[in-house]
């Protein structure tokens, strides 16, 4: 018998014992799937009745449905720099939405989720959108290395979008690199000015595939004009109709390479964000136009990995998160008919507001968590955040975290294993300004024009009832966790 033909079921019977047998299973695999600007409402296991998205509905249906899960923020660049490094942004000046040009804005000296998992033996691995930034102080080197980035925080292998797919330069980097940039075709990009002769969105609407507004006229890439000028690259340029196949095949190779260790991976799509360009297998498909066509896309990718887990026979110790990086916005920067086609969806669900927003919509996200081996099905009201993943993990996976670090990140492991029906007691919640989540009370420290908010999210979970002026005692409450 093949030597390693015979030992390939050793594994999986070893565990099969553990787990008839009532013992703790080896450490899992963990994969994190973050959709981009996808809502609480925006999927069937959370009421959505004009899309369906069967494998997260499997998902849910196999594992935990979170129903007062959050991001940090009501914004991408802020939530991910939470998730990966369990502090609060808003402590920390250059958080916001990044332009695509902008330096890495994680210190390098930080704690952050690929390092913790590294040092517990993991093979730690990002594919998809990034927005936190590469190279220095003096941003990235776009035909050289480009460093500091994901690998300098932790991570074994990146093959990322380095900002949005609706920002410049429109290419995929993989680990230090621009990958398939040709050196005679050097890339340059400005967010102040021209470069170039790329035409643009503003002078050339005649070459576009979806009319932009004035934020999004600059350099067109594939006949979609976008944020910030761009010339060179021209055999790096994605096309965006490929790009979710692109990053889910990236995604899969690296759970096939590190199928028998122990791996992290954070897969974070470009789907549900603007500009919507579905690959023709998905255009045209919902009721609801490209934003919904690119649901169904998202639905398709994670279903990729999880049969690819199957096929593996590596998904009953594999510990699989789905979730959003915010929450939902209708029509973003290019009129793609999604305000029109909307009906009756609503991307939020019961929730006031969506992305940029203040307003329970903005970070409250669908969260589904599944482990078979370890993890039984239901359905959780804990307040959980996403932030909470670095010392949840570090206690999962026996990784102490020395003080300071992951300052604002709580250990509730059993909240988010549904062996305990509570995880936070507070949480921060940020956008254009901070808000207070105490169990199910809401403050609201100040808004333009409106003032202080207090809200009982248990009898009002729309935000429509502001109870401030019957509660002073509650108004008192310090921003803390």
């Amino acid at each position: 018998m093949n030597s390693c033909r015979g030992s390939a079921w050793i594994l999986p019977l070893l565990l099969a014992i553990r787990i008839a047998t009532g013992a703790s299973p080896a450490l899992p695999n963990i994969v994190i799937i973050l959709a981009d600007d996808l809502g609480y409402g925006d999927i069937g296991c959370y009421g959505a009745t004009r899309i369906q998205t069967p494998n997260i509905d499997r998902l849910a249906a196999q594992g935990i449905r979170f129903t007062d899960a959050h991001s940090t923020s009501a914004t991408c660049t802020p939530s991910r720099y939470a998730l990966l490094t369990g502090e609060y942004p808003w402590r920390r000046p250059g958080t916001g939405i990044l332009p695509g040009n902008a330096g890495l804005v994680i210190p390098l000296d930080r704690i952050t989720l690929p390092r913790l998992l590294k040092k517990a033996g993991y093979r730690t691995g990002v594919v998809g959108k990034w927005h936190l930034g590469l190279g220095g102080s003096q941003g990235p080197d776009w035909n050289g290395d480009l460093k500091p980035g994901p690998l300098e925080i932790g991570f074994d292998y990146n093959f990322i979008i380095p900002a949005t797919g609706d920002r410049t330069p429109c290419v995929y980097v993989e680990n230090h690199r621009v990958a398939g940039l040709d050196p005679r075709d050097p890339i340059q990009v400005n967010y102040a000015k021209p470069v170039g002769n790329d035409p643009t969105g503003k002078d050339h609407p005649e070459l576009l595939k979806q009319l932009p507004n004035a934020q999004h006229a600059q350099t067109i890439v594939n006949g979609i004009s976008r944020i910030g000028y761009m010339s060179g690259g021209k055999s790096a340029r994605w096309v965006d109709e490929k790009m979710a196949d692109v990053i889910t095949r990236k995604a899969v190779d690296f759970i096939v390479q590190n199928q028998a260790q122990p791996f992290f991976l954070y897969f974070a799509t470009h789907d549900i964000h603007a500009p919507r360009v579905p690959h023709p297998r998905f255009a045209g498909r919902s009721p609801m136009g490209p934003r919904g066509d690119v649901i169904l896309q998202f639905d398709a990718c994670v279903g990729e990995i999880v049969t690819t887990l199957d096929r593996l026979r590596i998904a009953e110790n594999t510990l699989v998160i789905v979730t959003s990086d915010n929450g939902p916005v209708v029509e973003e920067g290019y009129r793609d008919g999604s305000t029109e086609k909307l009906g009756n969806h609503q991307p939020a669900g019961p929730w006031r507001g969506g992305k940029y927003s203040i307003w329970e919509g903005g970070t409250r996200i669908p969260f589904i968590l599944r482990w078979p081996a370890r993890v039984k099905s239901g359905t959780s009201e804990a307040l959980v955040c996403q932030i909470d993943f670095l010392a949840s993990l570090a206690s999962l996976t026996s990784q102490p975290l020395a003080p300071g670090e992951a300052p604002d990140s709580l250990d509730i492991l059993p909240a988010l294993l549904g062996e305990s029906p509570r995880g936070r007691r507070r949480l921060v919640e940020h956008a254009q300004t901070l808000a207070l989540r105490e169990e199910a009370w809401k403050y609201i420290g100040a808004l333009k024009e409106i003032g202080s908010q207090l809200y009982d999210l248990a009898s009002d979970p729309g935000e429509t009832n502001n109870v401030a002026s019957r509660h002073p005692e509650k108004r008192g409450c310090s921003v803390i966790n």
